[in-house]
């Protein structure tokens, strides 16, 4: 399924049914009276969040989404059907916005969450409720309102407790492939992966928590550039980051240490507060290196950034487990 984490459609609430002039005409009745009943209302717009759904692909292809309207009021005092509520299914993690204001009006954080969007209009007094001792045969009823209508910009922010990130073909969808049920497409060449992927790990029946992969940020992304900030904005709500730097290819451990640089700089860029988040630095795709190199590299990082660095290998799986175990540490620390 296409991943779809922005849209922008138009709801409407249903409109109030009118209420109904009638009078009652029986036999043997000589004085009847009004009796004409009240129009329905319409049905209200509602967002709900459902964490089976995992895209805003639906809202794609229909642009604009009516609840119904309220039937009108009729004879015998029966009054008009209500109009049925609009219940819209979005994923966990959906900002729901004013497209005109840029106001937010709901983020939607928690499954089955539901929010009241569009208010249906009122349904119309029928001519029985206008009658009085100087109108005995009102001729007269109200018409319905008009519903609520809405422009309104959809945006899905994946809920994950940790993000990984690094640059394109740094070992991301591999990582999250070996501690998850996930499967991301993985190839030897920058930007495989072009949307997120999300992944459960569990440490044991009871523990588990989410990682997304997020894909490859490149330098100026911030400002636009490559997949630019299409995907920034999913790892605001993360907790925590798992920042993987590939030393497969490089020649020294400054070349290494400027992937690093280059990613932190464009989080800084896109907001100040991700640089506060937790973060577990890890070397990616150690393979081919000697355990001297590894030591090498490992200590320079660790010097320049002030705390612990972690060499890893998705292939092999060495020290998958203790990064695991760091990541559920990040999460309650």
């Amino acid at each position: 399924m296409r991943f779809i984490d922005e849209v922008k459609i138009v709801v409407s609430s249903g409109r109030g049914g009118n209420g109904c002039v009638g009078f009652r005409r029986e036999k043997y009745v000589p004085f009847g009276g009004p009796d004409g009943g009240d129009g329905g209302s319409g049905g209200n717009v509602y967002f709900q969040a459902d964490e089976g759904v995992n895209t805003l692909v639906n809202f794609r292809g229909k642009k604009h989404h009516q609840a119904e309207d309220g039937e009108n009021g009729m004879n015998r005092q029966m009054h008009g059907r209500y109009g049925e509520d609009l219940i819209l299914k979005v994923p966990v993690g959906t900002i729901v916005r004013n497209a005109d204001t840029g106001e937010i009006i709901a983020d939607l954080t928690a499954h089955e969450e539901k929010v009241l969007i569009a208010q249906g209009g009122r349904g119309g007094l029928g001519n029985m409720n206008f009658k009085s001792s100087t109108n005995q045969a009102p001729r007269y009823a109200q018409e319905g309102k008009e519903g609520e209508t809405f422009e309104l910009e959809l945006e899905l922010k994946l809920l994950a407790d940790i993000a990984l990130i690094g640059l394109p073909n740094a070992g991301k969808s591999t990582l999250i492939s070996r501690i998850s049920a996930a499967k991301p497409k993985i190839a030897d060449y920058p930007f495989t992966t072009l949307e997120p992927n999300l992944g459960v790990v569990k440490m044991d029946e009871e523990v588990s928590y989410v990682v997304a992969d997020i894909p490859g940020l490149i330098e100026d992304a911030s400002e636009g550039k490559g997949l630019g900030i299409k995907f920034l904005k999913h790892i605001e709500r993360t907790k925590a980051f798992v920042h993987l730097v590939d030393v497969s290819w490089c020649l020294d451990e400054f070349e290494a240490f400027e992937q690093y640089v280059i990613i932190r700089q464009e989080l800084g860029k896109y907001n100040e507060e991700l640089l506060n988040k937790r973060e577990i630095v890890c070397l990616t795709k150690i393979d081919a290196m000697t355990e001297e190199e590894i030591e090498k590299f490992v200590k320079f990082f660790e010097e320049q950034i002030d705390r612990k660095v972690l060499p890893i290998s998705s292939s092999s799986g060495r020290n998958i487990d203790i990064l695991k175990g760091l990541m559920l540490t990040s999460l309650n620390g």
